[in-house]
């Protein structure tokens, strides 16, 4: 079996990182930290993302072992911030994708209008 290649693992870690972003509740914890552009307490994701305490904390987990978000303790509060300040970047480029996506297939929808009407016989 061929050595992997020196990029493998460069691959592995950009893979990992997405896989730290595809969920809907990481993706959610990610925009109210971009958008707070500050540390946020735990207690303040909570209220905004509505999730349960032991998921939010598995999701939080997930992307701090993958260097998406930093957590620091003060006194009894955990503050989460953005490990990067291109994550923003990813996230807006992201919306942009969906926006652009979801346009173009509002658009096919709209032609359906065009099309010829079709009876069952």
């Amino acid at each position: 079996m061929p050595d992997p290649s020196p990029e493998q693992p460069l691959y592995e870690i950009k893979a990992n990182l997405f896989k730290a972003l595809a969920h809907p509740a990481r993706i959610r914890v990610l925009e109210i930290l971009s958008a707070n552009g500050e540390p946020t307490a735990v207690s303040e994701l909570l209220t905004a993302t509505e999730l349960e305490p032991t998921l939010l904390s598995q999701h939080l987990g997930v992307l701090k072992r993958h260097h998406v978000v930093t957590g620091n303790r003060t006194g009894n509060a955990v503050f989460y911030e953005l490990a990067h300040p291109k994550i923003s970047d990813l996230l807006v480029i992201a919306r942009t994708f969906l926006i652009d996506t979801l346009g173009a297939q509002r658009e096919q929808f709209d032609a359906i209008s065009s099309l010829p009407p079709v009876t069952p016989r």
